[in-house]
């Protein structure tokens, strides 16, 4: 049996040497590149992100990242969001963008990324998730907890499915909680995002990445 091949996308974020190496433990066939072609021939695509918001947006733009992203949706070709990775996938963020310029996110979930409503932020270390009904990235470590280092996130989901809607199927949103709920992770079709990294979370994260990577 071959296995699935998939890219994670280069677009100068740090951290991303884990993540290959976290693919390649759960059995992907997995290669860092930002090449047109084999991002859009990929099974799978992982984009990954740390640090500034408006700062992984500039990486993404460099590399025409947002038609990449755009091009494997519109053709049922699945993309996983990691941390910022995540983030980026809604319209924008809060965030201050410091020495970069402001940018607007990808778009492709609506709403917001705002500073935590927590006591203390960052929220970095370990914390339990609420998965959605049927998740498949969470099957097997429904109870088990994830490793988070952010400040920022999505505290609601404003994406429903109108009844008769062409979408095949709601999406599935896992919820997590620092001061207030925030969304810790989507599956949407194709497109699935983290906002907690399982390429640091131990077992549980392995498995969830061996859940997505089984998926292609």
């Amino acid at each position: 049996m071959t296995s699935p091949h998939v890219v994670v996308l280069d677009h100068g974020s740090g951290n991303v040497h884990s993540v290959v190496r976290a693919l390649d433990h759960v059995g992907a066939d997995v290669e860092l590149t930002a090449d047109r072609d084999r991002v859009l021939s990929a099974d799978g695509l992982l984009v990954p992100g740390v640090g500034n918001f408006h700062a992984c947006m500039g990486g993404l733009e460099a590399v025409d990242g947002a038609a990449l992203v755009d091009l494997r949706l519109a053709g049922g070709r699945p993309v996983l969001g990691v941390c910022v990775g995540m983030q980026v996938m809604f319209d924008g963020s809060e965030e201050p963008s410091g020495s970069a310029p402001a940018r607007a996110g990808l778009g492709q979930w609506p709403g917001t990324v705002t500073r935590l409503r927590a006591p203390v932020v960052p929220h970095m270390g370990w914390s339990t998730t609420t998965p959605a009904e049927d998740s498949v990235l969470f099957a097997g470590v429904e109870a088990e907890r994830f490793y988070f280092v952010h400040s920022y996130a999505v505290a609601d989901w404003d994406l429903r499915v109108a009844p008769g809607g062409l979408a095949v199927a709601a999406p599935r949103v896992t919820w997590s909680e620092h001061g207030s709920p925030f969304v810790a992770a989507v599956e949407n079709g194709p497109l699935s995002a983290t906002q907690f990294h399982p390429e640091k979370s131990g077992d549980a994260g392995l498995h969830l990445l061996k859940n997505w990577v089984m998926s292609l």
